[in-house]
């Protein structure tokens, strides 16, 4: 994918220290497997996409492009935040996207932004159980979390399936990684406890 404005932006960013080391096109890459993701289990792309976390803009921005949903890049610090909303200013850029400034607890429980999403995706935002529970109230009712792992970790020590049901969520990739991607979907309402305040699930994360 050569893109002028997503190549422009992610170069940027990596010039700013948001994004690692190495070639554009490899972050790009491997943002798209998002989509490879996705299209293991849904037929049509998602409507409505938070990227959790975005940082420097991957894979939200990609994303962007790909699919052109409605979507919110959600990052707590505010220059990343500021670099995030000059990219979206870019009139080449698709439309439909805004950023969200703040912490994933708290932004959770907004109205615009809790329950609203067919789609979240993370990438390294954080431990698996602080990533799962900062995620799933921003999932409607059969939302899917997507998170870029480690190739070969088991799913099943680091994404254990009893620690993700207390959340609502069930695996749906197997226990064995599969491309270093898990994906989990919502099959039940949010416990109205979670997520806990902020900074409890990463000090006190649910499962190991």
């Amino acid at each position: 994918m050569t893109i002028e404005w997503l190549s422009s932006a992610l170069e940027e960013s990596r010039a700013l220290g948001f994004l690692g080391p190495g070639p554009i096109e490899t972050h790009i890459d491997h943002a798209q497997r998002y989509v490879e993701a996705w299209d293991a289990f849904r037929s049509a792309p998602p409507v409505r996409v938070l990227d959790l976390g975005s940082g420097g803009g991957v894979p939200g921005l990609v994303l962007l492009e790909i699919w052109k949903p409605q979507m919110v890049l959600l990052d707590s610090m505010e220059k990343r935040c500021r670099f995030l909303r000059s990219v979206l200013a870019n009139e080449s850029v698709p439309g439909g996207a805004s950023v969200a400034e703040g912490r994933a607890e708290d932004l959770a429980r907004e109205i615009d932004l809790s329950e609203r999403f067919d789609l979240v995706v993370a990438r390294s935002f954080g431990p698996p159980a602080a990533t799962a529970e900062c995620a799933v109230r921003f999932l409607t009712h059969s939302g899917l979390l997507i998170v870029s792992e480690p190739p070969d970790t088991p799913q099943s020590i680091r994404w254990p399936r009893a620690g993700l049901g207390q959340l609502g969520f069930k695996r749906l990739t197997p226990d064995e990684s599969i491309g270093g991607y898990v994906v989990m979907e919502k099959i039940r309402p949010t416990p109205p406890e979670f997520p806990r305040r902020v900074g409890t699930p990463g000090k006190k994360p649910l499962f190991n």
